[in-house]
């Protein structure tokens, strides 16, 4: 929100340090990963809202994959279901993969969709097994210890073997939203829970999308996490994997730095780890000259 003790001079040049932003992106496409607090805290959801309907208005295309991890593990606490995770993913049985498809496609996206639709957008839902978007294969997660690299087996957990993204690039043509949930299929007929930080850079990159932006409940990387000094605004290719394979980097921070550096190899020509929790956050990062969070190149 502006504030109210703004001059309206002070509004016109937050407009005009935004114009040549605008120009530039104009007619562009952006991947955003929605996810974290930003889907469950209402404030922050209307301020995702509002800048996806401000970035739709001014000319850019978006495409928005989101997870729901927060809303799965409620769901399977529930059920009295414990939930694990190994290197960031879920460890997922075929009961889980089941639940995480009912939650993702069936409850959060359509209210995604809704949220848009009401502030002036046309929106449209997809799970990654609609038209055969996602074709996913078994992903295994990868545990690093003592610098040696293991693979476990994690269940219904995929990633995306192939990226048929001509139903995106038609939604887009004819001046929709599409709404992606991370679920694919595989050659078996079932349905695999995709971590949404690597299908949105999937997407970002099967797009060629000027930039990939994974919302976050962190500022973004750092070097000692307890050390506010050591952020990383910017983090070379060969510097993330390097800080993956020591352990800087670690957790659930691996799938996001990970999925920036697959959407910039497969054609992104950005990518971005951004705050989530900070009210805006999309449109301070494209549209104001300091911008926000760590850049991965």
């Amino acid at each position: 929100m502006i504030n109210k003790n703004f001059s309206a001079s002070d509004r016109a040049a937050i407009l005009v340090e935004a114009l040549p932003y605008i120009q530039e992106f104009h007619g562009k496409t952006i991947v955003i990963k929605y996810g974290g607090n930003a889907m469950i805290n209402d404030a922050l959801k209307a301020s995702v809202m509002q800048d996806v309907a401000l970035m739709k208005f001014v000319g850019i295309n978006v495409v928005i994959v989101h997870g729901g991890g927060p809303e799965i593990t409620g769901f399977l606490k529930k059920i009295g279901k414990e939930t694990s995770f190994v290197s960031g993913l879920r460890v997922t049985d075929e009961e889980t993969v089941e639940i995480a498809e009912m939650v993702l496609d069936g409850k959060i996206n359509s209210e995604i969709v809704t949220l848009l639709n009401r502030r002036g957008l046309r929106a449209v839902g997809l799970s990654g097994k609609d038209a055969d978007l996602i074709q996913a294969e078994k992903k295994l997660a990868t545990v690093y210890d003592g610098g040696e690299k293991t693979k476990v087996d994690i269940g219904y957990v995929g990633k995306a073997k192939q990226v048929n993204i001509q139903i995106v690039n038609d939604l887009i043509a004819r001046g929709y939203v599409p709404v992606i949930a991370p679920i694919g299929v595989g050659e078996d007929g079932k349905s695999y829970n995709i971590n949404a930080d690597y299908v949105a850079a999937d997407i970002a990159g099967a797009l060629k999308a000027e930039k990939l932006l994974l919302l976050t409940d962190t500022e973004g990387v750092y070097k000692n996490f307890e050390d506010k000094s050591s952020f990383i605004s910017a983090l070379k290719a060969d510097e993330a994997r390097e800080f993956i394979k020591s352990g800087i980097i670690s957790g659930g921070m691996i799938p996001k730095v990970e999925a920036c550096l697959r959407a910039i190899e497969r054609g992104a020509n950005k990518a971005y780890i951004i705050d989530g929790r900070l009210e805006h956050s999309i449109i301070l990062e494209l549209f104001t000259a300091a911008g926000l969070g760590t850049e991965v190149e």
